[in-house]
Order: C-alpha cells, then sequence, then structure tokens
C-alpha cells in the first residue's frame, strides 16, 4: 500500500518545493515552458538537451541546471542518471517526427523516430526509475501526443503515430509495475501546438486548413498551455492518478 500525501490545502498541493526535477528535449517549445512552470511552481530543475547552447540559456532563465543529454544513448541516460540519484520529477519531453509516406520512409528515418520517441523514453524511466524505486517515490510524465490515440490526416508520420502510441501504453505497463512501490507513472498527450515545427507546417498547402478545420476550438495551442498539466502530474495535486493520459488537444479527438 502507498503513502497517502498529508491533508493541505489545494494549492499547497501544487507546490513542489525542495523537490528536483529534470525534463528532457527542454531547450525549447513545449519542454522548455515544462521547465519553467515546474520552476515557478517550487522546483530545481535540470533541463537535459542536445543543445548546449540554447539550452544552458533556457536553465539560466529560470534558475537551473542545464546537462547535454541523448535520449538514444543508454549509456548516457544510466551516467546522468547517477548524477542525480535523488530526483523526485522526470519529464520525459524529448521527440521528434518525420512526415514520410509509409511506403517511401527510410530504415534510418524509422529507426530513429523510434529510438528518440519510444526508446529514449524507456532509458530514462528505467535508470531513474530505479532511483525512485529505492527511494520508494518519485512521479514520472511523458509527453505523448494525440497522434498515440488517431492517425493525423493530411500529413503522413506512421513512424511518429506509433512511438506515441507506445508511449502511451509503456506508460500504462509502467504504472502498474510501480505503483505499490510509490512511483506515479503518467503523460500527457497535446494536440497542435505552436512550437516552430508545426508552424512549418502550417505554411504546407492543406494541411492549415485541415488542422485548424478538425480541432473544435479552431486554434493551436500555445506550449505554456501544456506546461500546468504537467505540473499537476508531477505533483501532489495528482497523488491518486497513475498510468493516466492527460489529453490536451482544443477538443481534436472528440471528432
Amino acid at each position: 500500500m502507498t503513502k497517502v500525501p498529508e491533508a493541505r490545502s489545494i494549492l499547497d498541493l501544487f507546490k513542489l518545493d525542495g523537490q528536483q526535477a529534470l525534463v528532457t528535449g527542454a531547450a525549447q517549445g513545449i519542454g522548455f515552458e515544462i521547465a519553467k512552470g515546474l520552476a515557478e511552481a517550487g522546483a530545481r530543475v535540470v533541463i537535459a538537451d542536445m543543445n548546449p547552447d540554447v539550452g544552458t540559456e533556457a536553465a539560466k532563465s529560470i534558475g537551473g541546471t542545464f546537462e547535454t543529454l541523448n535520449v538514444t544513448d543508454p549509456a548516457a541516460v544510466k551516467a546522468l542518471a547517477a548524477r542525480y540519484p535523488d530526483l523526485d520529477i522526470l519529464v520525459n519531453n524529448a521527440g521528434i517526427v518525420r512526415n514520410t509516406p509509409a511506403e517511401d520512409t527510410p530504415d534510418d528515418d524509422w529507426r530513429t523516430v523510434n529510438d528518440v520517441n519510444l526508446n529514449g523514453v524507456f532509458w530514462c524511466c528505467r535508470e531513474f526509475g530505479k532511483n525512485m524505486l529505492g527511494r520508494g517515490r518519485g512521479s514520472i510524465v511523458s509527453t505523448a501526443s494525440m497522434s498515440g490515440l488517431i492517425s493525423n490526416h493530411p500529413q503522413p508520420q506512421a513512424a511518429y503515430n506509433a512511438s506515441k502510441a507506445a508511449v502511451i501504453h509503456l506508460t500504462r505497463s509502467l504504472a502498474g509495475e510501480w505503483a505499490d512501490r510509490g512511483v506515479r507513472v503518467n503523460a500527457v498527450a497535446p494536440g497542435y501546438t505552436a512550437t516552430p515545427l508545426t508552424k512549418r507546417g502550417l505554411e504546407t498547402p492543406g494541411w492549415r486548413e485541415t488542422w485548424l478545420g478538425t480541432t473544435p476550438m479552431g486554434r493551436l495551442a500555445e506550449p505554456r498551455e501544456i506546461a500546468p498539466a504537467v505540473v499537476y502530474l508531477a505533483s501532489d495535486a495528482s497523488s491518486f492518478v497513475t498510468g493516466h493520459t492527460l489529453v490536451i488537444d482544443g477538443g481534436y479527438v472528440v471528432w
């Protein structure tokens, strides 16, 4: 049986004072807004990213720490986990997409997308999860996607969709294994969000009209709109939530 958090005010449940968090792929975009949100909630945040120039400045702007990390390298992930044995919160946010028709998808594209989006999530969960299990507490949140629940159109992206569906089921699997040992595992599934990558997609003929036309709220999310959900799942406000994927898509999946 897991420990029930002490009774506190609603607002206090969202506070992360004294906790340490690490966010992968957080030098910019959704990851940076998540890191910023965790810091504003009181956590000491580590930004782990492949881009040291942008990442160092991003970490500095929120009073955090930067670490260079390639999530596809299990040895590097293991080494970083050894440096942060007391991590309270892990956010797996690093991800990539390739928009290629399935029949024309190169082997390397399929492997690369799944290596970052799925394998990288598992390596991080495994290594940082070991530390959390040893301490009997911790919260892991992974950035999945509505693409793990539906098949996007008109853009072709079978590798991305498959990888995000796998993240959602990996989240459920780990949650079931680790719940009775004090580690919660959840995910968020953003819809179309105004990141540089998505904005470039809007310039492709036919994509903008379809994306916005099939989103009931008729707009993109801003990256900062994803962060509060991660803070919720990371904090004691969600103390009885595990194995859940919180969809943040402006209503896309209801149609």
